[in-house]
């Protein structure tokens, strides 16, 4: 297997996940399976004011590594790619509530058209080879690895770090109100199991998260509760804030792969912060 991005958050995960399973690299284009996790990223803040940082990069990098594990003959490529081209809707969405005819969000309008590209190319390149490819549209992933800088991380991180290292107050971008289907890093990582030991078609395209979204102020309770932590919280409505809400239906995993989430969000993260306090504490 290669792992592509084994350093980041879902890569060092999957590394962690698959290591005694395969013989893992990151060199060569000789492999029976590719996991593209490496990508451009960052948080709330660049997807509001400079949301051109995840366009051009991730277009390219993907175009280059779907065509050379075509013509390498790999055997299978997996794809994180992610749900905000979907309308905000309090309803969870399957893979097929979202078409072209569909506006995206203002605020990801760039990275959406992005990522529906490569999921477009995942298609293209299944149907020139022998190589399947899996294209997943995963909701906020959080866990051990994540990016916790402030600077570049998403909401869950953003919070452990900040209620683990608060004294008296804790600061909210936005209203708080904002919802977010969010999934443990583990589960991610046993769905891409699934797909590669189940996926039978050249060509897939998953919904993976929750399948139920929790307001960001109570994902900030939670973890002060987790942590011990008694702060006063102060929202800041002049920040970055998207307040949309996206659930995603993942009922087609479970009909073709058997996978469905298994850690709750409570256990996900208690895990998150043990891990965060261990390693940064």
């Amino acid at each position: 297997m290669l792992i592509c991005g084994a350093d980041g958050f879902i890569g060092r995960n999957a590394l962690e996940y698959f290591h005694g399973e395969y013989d893992i690299t990151a060199v060569l284009f000789k492999f029976d399976v590719v996991t593209q996790a490496a990508a451009t990223t960052t948080g709330s803040k660049d997807v509001v004011e400079r949301p051109y940082l995840h366009v051009t990069d991730n277009v390219v990098m993907n175009a280059w590594i779907f065509r050379e594990a075509m013509l390498n003959k790999v055997g299978h490529v997996l794809f994180p790619s992610c749900t905000v081209m979907y309308q905000p809707k309090e309803q969870p969405q399957t893979e097929n509530d979202w078409t072209e005819s569909d506006e995206i969000y203002p605020s990801y309008f760039g990275v959406g058209n992005m990522k529906v590209f490569n999921e477009k190319m995942c298609d293209f390149y299944s149907r020139l080879g022998n190589t399947k490819f899996t294209a997943f549209r995963h909701s906020n992933v959080y866990g051990p690895y994540d990016k916790f800088d402030l600077d570049k991380c998403h909401v869950v991180p953003a919070f452990v770090n900040k209620v683990t290292n608060a004294d008296k107050e804790l600061e909210i971008w936005g209203t708080g109100k904002a919802k977010r289907d969010v999934i443990y890093i583990r589960d991610l990582i046993d769905f891409i199991d699934c797909c590669i030991k189940k996926q039978e078609s050249p060509y897939e395209l998953f919904n993976c998260g929750a399948g139920e979204a929790f307001p960001i102020l109570e994902l900030a309770e939670t973890i002060m509760d987790i942590q011990n932590k008694d702060l006063e919280i102060r929202m800041d409505e002049t920040k970055p804030d998207i307040p949309t809400t996206v659930i995603l239906d993942c009922s087609k995993a479970e009909q073709l792969l058997g996978w469905q989430p298994k850690t709750n969000l409570v256990d996900g993260l208690r895990k998150t912060c043990e891990w965060y306090t261990k390693n940064y504490g």
